[in-house]
């Protein structure tokens, strides 16, 4: 009765998929077929998630203490930037605004010297661009007032120079002075106002805030800035408002996002991602072999079946069907499991690994050696897509040739000794 409502290769082959074979051999095979696929799937689905929750907590914790989007003038410092702020700041995609000066210089502490970046920040509009008022552990963020001389550090620069809030450290600046004694650099005491901490190497080793009427007078600025820094609702989306901020404001100045900022890194990384993906992909595509191995030997074993079909008027082409139909069937099984066992344990990885490093009394990703101690994962359905479509393309191709050459199955030479 269900050969009336499907057609006669779809019905033969689903019925061979069910039916028990007589060659316990072909059905390990088959399921080891099945369990490749399936763990493929579920290896691809759970390290691409991983890969991504690494590079999303590394973006937002890079992205935390720099700007989406910057603005600067072509060679020259920023001059009479609140119309241009204000100009911005009407734009329906920028949320946050606030200027910024950059230098750098030595800091010295006792016989501790140590390069560092310094930024010049109003403290009362900082946040709406970046995070450092939230990562604090020690001091006062709001310790940054103009002339007050003090500075926020980051948690590895404080131990690299055995300092502490209300210690004083001495800034020495590029910025050359000529004295009775000739040249000489300049230099200034500040005190330790608050120590931060990123999570990055780069910000807490080598970063150091201070108000930016402070910075202004140390870098001999006046009213002029580096720049200013612009946050948007999406940061997905700031390289491809760049062009219209810079349409926005007349093309008179360089507009470049965070994307520019760190090419080679996120670039290396979309390499890393996809190599890894390829790599786990083989995994897949020795599984897609078993179900070659599987069909071949299943070709052997249903000869004379195929030399009675052929006999009842079923087209070489309806053989290669029938085939076609068993080898995709497992494929397909072994795909929807991994996929749904991928699905799960990347959404479930942040609880998993905890539970098992308790279990075993091992830490995988131990905070004094790593910087991410959790194992991150952000599942993107797309990928699972592509990951489902791509097993599933190579189950399909893999029956070709095992199809093909049942097809080719003769009756009469089939049935001669049977």
């Amino acid at each position: 009765m269900l050969a009336m409502f499907k057609p006669v290769e779809l019905f033969i082959g689903l019925r061979y998929t069910r039916a028990k074979r007589r060659n316990h051999f072909i059905s390990f095979i088959s399921l080891a077929s099945m369990l490749g696929i399936a763990i493929g799937v579920w290896a691809l689905i759970v390290v691409l998630s991983v890969v991504n929750g690494f590079q999303k907590e590394v973006r937002d914790r890079m992205l935390g203490m720099s700007s989406h989007i910057t603005v600067q003038d072509f060679g020259a410092d920023l001059r009479d930037y609140h119309p241009i702020i204000d100009a911005l700041s009407q734009h329906s995609r920028v949320i946050g605004a606030a200027p910024y000066i950059n230098g750098e210089g030595m800091v010295t502490m006792n016989q501790e010297v140590q390069g560092v970046m310094v930024r010049g920040i109003v403290p009362n509009m900082e946040p709406q661009v970046s995070d450092v008022s939230r990562k604090m552990v020690k001091g006062s963020y709001e310790s940054l007032e103009p002339g007050a001389f003090r500075v926020l550090i980051g948690i590895e620069m404080a131990h690299s120079l055995s300092v502490d809030v209300g210690d004083k450290l001495t800034l020495v600046t590029p910025n050359a002075m000529v004295g009775p004694a000739g040249i000489l650099p300049r230099m200034k005491r500040f005190t330790v106002g608050g120590v931060f901490e990123v999570g990055m190497h780069e910000y807490d080793s080598s970063l150091m805030f201070m108000h930016i009427e402070d910075a202004a007078r140390l870098y001999r600025m006046g009213d002029s800035v580096s720049g200013i820094r612009l946050k948007v609702d999406d940061v997905y989306a700031a390289p491809g408002l760049t062009k219209g901020l810079s349409e926005l404001l007349d093309n008179e100045y360089w507009v470049s996002d965070w994307s520019y900022r760190h090419a080679n890194y996120f670039r290396a990384l979309k390499i890393e991602k996809m190599m890894l993906f390829i790599i786990l992909s083989l995994i897949v595509a020795v599984a897609a072999f078993n179900i070659v191995s599987t069909l071949v030997m299943v070709v052997t074993d249903k000869q004379s079946d195929i030399a009675i079909l052929r006999t009842l008027g079923l087209s070489p082409r309806g053989v290669m069907g029938v085939f076609i139909v068993q080898g995709t069937i497992n494929g397909l099984i072994g795909t929807i499991v991994g996929a749904v066992t991928g699905v799960i344990t990347a959404l479930n990885i942040d609880t998993w690994v905890p539970a098992l490093e308790q279990a075993m009394g091992i830490d995988f990703l131990p905070s004094s050696v790593y910087y991410i101690s959790e194992l991150p994962s952000d599942l993107h359905w797309n990928e699972v897509g592509y990951v489902t479509l791509v097993a599933f393309i190579l189950s399909v191709l893999s029956t070709l040739y095992p199809a093909w050459r049942g097809s080719r199955t003769q009756p009469a030479e089939a049935l001669r000794y049977e």
